[in-house]
């Protein structure tokens, strides 16, 4: 019997490829379906949901604002911006240990040549990965209104270093070599919702089309799910795997970046995960940015 094909989009980073390490590479099996994995970068992947394309799709948080009523959130695949369960507060009150746990948050990174405040720099154009990235939707919250400029993600550091743009809000492993060429950190996103919030900032998620049967989606979040465990359960060769798609990072640079975006909530939101993602799209929408989202469901 035929297995029915599934497309499966992710980013070309090496965290959503450290995910995919054991369905990719044929550890796990792959179930009823056959799986044809397609890398794009995100705000193409953002741009294809709108359109429904894909069966399953690693897009932002932010861009699931625009297509909740195509896709439902998969319960795996998140990638959240902090390092682990410490840094959330539940009762959402400060303590003596909260320094600590704040350096634990991170989050895209708003990088210039120059040390600089975030009123200079809100008069600035920025360049963004995408409009519908959520860091774009996070750098809105924290700043307001500003002037920007659309840039591939990995063209980012070099504008802003030779002075092609004043600013640039870098993702991916950006966040881990910027400092290499002279650049300056301006504002850690995922520091500044933490404190603004206490939870950890929700950046990407996968996604699955609405019209799939009911039992072909429980076995695919069974299936996606068992390649995320794999990973980690086999952290070396996945490491070495997603080093593939960080050209520009080492070994132990790369086991960093899987590190903070491959976590608990990686495995499964869990009530932290899920009161972070609705909080998010919460702020966007109160702040006039992204539509409401009535249909919030986690398969």
């Amino acid at each position: 019997m035929a297995k029915q094909l599934i497309r499966l989009a992710h980013s070309p980073d090496p965290d959503d490829a450290f995910m995919f390490y054991g369905l990719a590479g044929g550890m796990v099996p792959s179930g009823d379906f056959e799986f044809e994995h397609i890398l794009k970068d995100i705000q193409t992947l953002n741009n294809w949901a709108h359109e429904g394309k894909l069966e399953i799709t690693a897009v932002s948080v932010h861009a699931y604002a625009y297509v909740h009523d195509k896709y439902a959130l998969l319960s795996s695949g998140a990638s959240m911006g902090a390092a682990d369960l410490a840094c959330y507060n539940p009762k959402n009150t400060p303590g003596a240990d909260d320094a600590a746990k704040i350096n634990r948050a991170q989050g895209p990174l708003l990088i210039a040549r120059q040390p600089i405040s975030l009123t200079e720099i809100a008069q600035k154009t920025i360049a963004v990965p995408g409009t519908t990235t959520s860091a774009f939707l996070a750098l809105q919250l924290a700043l307001g209104s500003f002037d920007y400029q659309v840039m591939m993600f990995d063209q980012i550091p070099h504008a802003v270093r030779q002075g092609q743009i004043d600013a640039g809000l870098i993702i991916h492993e950006g966040q881990l070599t910027y400092q290499q060429w002279g650049l300056h950190c301006v504002l850690d996103l995922g520091r500044w919702w933490f404190e603004r919030t206490q939870l950890p900032l929700p950046l990407g998620c996968n996604i699955i089309r609405r019209d799939l049967p009911a039992p072909a989606v429980k076995q695919i979040s069974r299936i996606l799910k068992s390649s995320i465990e794999y990973g980690l359960a086999h952290r070396d060769e996945a490491v070495a795997y997603a080093l593939k798609f960080g050209p520009d990072l080492n070994r132990t640079q790369a086991d960093e970046f899987v590190g903070m975006y491959v976590n608990e909530w990686t495995i499964d939101y869990g009530p932290v995960g899920r009161q972070a993602v609705k909080e998010f799209l919460r702020q966007g929408y109160q702040a006039g940015l992204i539509p409401q989202v009535e249909r919030l469901d986690f398969v």
